[in-house]
């Protein structure tokens, strides 16, 4: 079983003086500075909650609306699907999300830290989901009543249930949902607001020591923007300070996966540590110490981003034992998305190296390879091995911890 305590202990300096309530004590010169993270992610001023993400909670209800929209074949059209990515036309059947002036398009590869001044860069991720989208309207759906075989669109069974898939057996659907994981909240959370070129920008850190809060609101803007990256992992639970109590079962995204990731008993734990260092982050923040700040924040760039390397690797050989027993449907579902957890790959983050744990350009040489000739017909279980072995070799885990 995977052991994920040592590496909080090594991230921060600190010694437990009440499991019960999460008190940490900083020695420092010294002296002894006392955090204390709460019991839950509750944090008030003045007898007022000063946490707030309701723009993250609005992105993913969006993204959800989305991707349920791409398996509607007799209403969705590519002008729907694309409205629906940028929020144009009032696209949305919930009205309180066609008032936002939030939308997912404007979110996706738009860090301050991966995707600032890189516009190019940027434009390429946001073209990428257009496209998907589109062609779920023009290559799918047209299809829906064929049977789909080498180069033919159309559908496939997958036990008792039937996907729809493109020439080469991808389903659409699932590398926009999967895909988005990397893209939005990955990216968001941990290259944006995590980083402290958005923590510490401008006066945020001498506000933040005199509790000046952002016109008409309980929060200083630091404050705020901790809060928005727990938003893109937290945000759509019913009870957001409980949230680690629900964590799997709040949305179709980030949240999901760190629950399946968390069933896994070589990885039990993982969901615990990451709601402890949201709390710790954020507390550190109410008391000023940044240090132990950033060390929260190092510690939830590796856990979030073994999630998508753990999940990509778990689709790969789900898909590829499914290809052995000539299941093609389970394959291919299982396979695309595995195909959006590659994808999302170079969102993620190292904290070791302020980079990706598998660069773009690694990324776009494992989709050229999933995609070659047939694409998902054509590809070999020796081809599954090599990506997945090549993905688990950058992370803290192995292929057979994270496959099964």
């Amino acid at each position: 079983m995977k052991n994920y305590l040592p590496l909080a202990l090594a991230l921060t300096t600190i010694a437990f003086t009440s499991c019960e309530d999460d008190d940490t004590v900083i020695t420092d010169g010294g002296t002894d500075i006392e955090v204390t993270a709460p019991a839950t992610y509750s944090f008030e001023r003045d007898g007022e909650s000063t946490v707030s993400f309701s723009g993250q909670t609005t992105r993913i209800q969006m993204a959800q609306e989305l991707v349920s929209e791409m398996s509607d074949f007799d209403n969705a059209t590519v002008a729907s699907l694309s409205n629906m990515f940028s929020n144009e036309e009032n696209p949305f059947e919930n009205e309180d999300l066609n008032a936002s002036d939030k939308s997912i398009k404007s979110k996706v590869a738009a860090s301050a830290d991966y995707y600032a001044g890189n516009t190019a860069a940027s434009a390429t991720v946001k073209a990428f989901f257009e496209a998907r989208l589109a062609d779920q309207v023009n290559e799918v759906f047209p299809a829906q009543n064929t049977v789909a075989t080498e180069g033919v669109a159309g559908q496939i069974a997958d036990g008792e249930s039937t996907r729809y898939v493109n020439a080469q057996g991808f389903e659409y659907n699932q590398i926009v949902a999967k895909g988005l994981i990397g893209a939005l909240m990955i990216d968001q959370a941990l290259n944006n607001y995590l980083g402290t070129a958005v923590l510490d920008e401008a006066t945020n850190v001498e506000d933040n020591d005199n509790g000046v809060v952002v016109e008409g609101k309980s929060y200083t803007n630091m404050e705020h923007k901790w809060d928005e990256a727990f938003g893109y992992l937290y945000g759509n639970a019913a009870d957001a300070a409980n949230a680690n109590a629900t964590a799997g079962t709040d949305d179709n995204f980030l949240n999901k996966y760190l629950g399946r990731v968390e069933g896994d008993e070589d990885f039990a734990g993982i969901a615990q540590e990451v709601f402890d260092a949201f709390k710790l982050g954020r507390a550190a923040i109410v008391a000023g110490d940044y240090e132990l700040r950033d060390e929260q924040a190092e510690i939830l760039r590796t856990r979030l981003s073994e999630v998508v390397g753990i999940r990509a690797v778990y689709y790969l050989q789900q898909g590829k034992n499914a290809i052995e027993a000539e299941n093609f449907g389970t394959a291919f579902h299982d396979l695309s998305e595995g195909f959006g957890f590659v994808y999302s790959l170079q969102f993620t983050r190292n904290p070791n190296t302020d980079a990706p744990y598998l660069s773009t350009e690694e990324v776009n040489t494992f989709i050229s390879q999933l995609t070659a000739d047939n694409g998902l017909w054509d590809v070999t279980p020796e081809t599954l091995d090599a990506i997945s072995t090549a993905i688990a070799a950058q992370f803290d885990f192995t292929v057979e911890q994270a496959g099964s």
